[in-house]
């Protein structure tokens, strides 16, 4: 009898996904998701992964605050300490820990560069994962 081994991220996640630089505008940022048909953009300050944002971080400060698009920075936006993983995590323990706190996306990061970004999983891919995995 074989066991199936358990799913891990790299196998679901958006691998080599887009980013932002932290000093770009959220027009900028709302672009480069629209042209990428994405919600989520790791953020990176000179290379190192400083934060996460998403289409509703620009909604929620623009309504809010605003807040003008074309000049306001994405680090005013963004969510400073995103939830990242390892490509070898678990899905299951991922997923529990996205449901949990409520995340819209991992970010999976190579552990001995930790602010190499090598993928995102979003919930979007969670959903992808659990319909392949139910085929079973």
């Amino acid at each position: 009898m074989s066991t199936i081994p358990e799913p891990i991220i790299s196998e679901y996640m958006t691998a080599s996904p887009a980013t932002i630089e932290s000093n770009l505008t959220l027009a900028q940022a709302a672009e480069r998701m629209h042209v990428n048909g994405i919600r989520h953009l790791p953020v990176l300050k000179n290379g190192n992964l400083v934060g996460v944002l998403s289409q509703r971080d620009i909604l929620v400060l623009e309504s809010v605050s605003g807040c003008d698009l074309e000049t306001c920075p994405v680090e005013q936006a963004m969510v400073i300490q995103p939830f990242t993983c390892g490509p070898r995590a678990l899905i299951r323990a991922v997923a529990q820990e996205m449901a949990e706190h409520k995340y819209g996306t991992a970010v999976v990061v190579d552990r001995e560069h930790p602010a190499s970004v090598v993928g995102v999983f979003t919930t979007v891919d969670a959903l992808r994962a659990l319909n392949k995995l139910a085929a079973r």
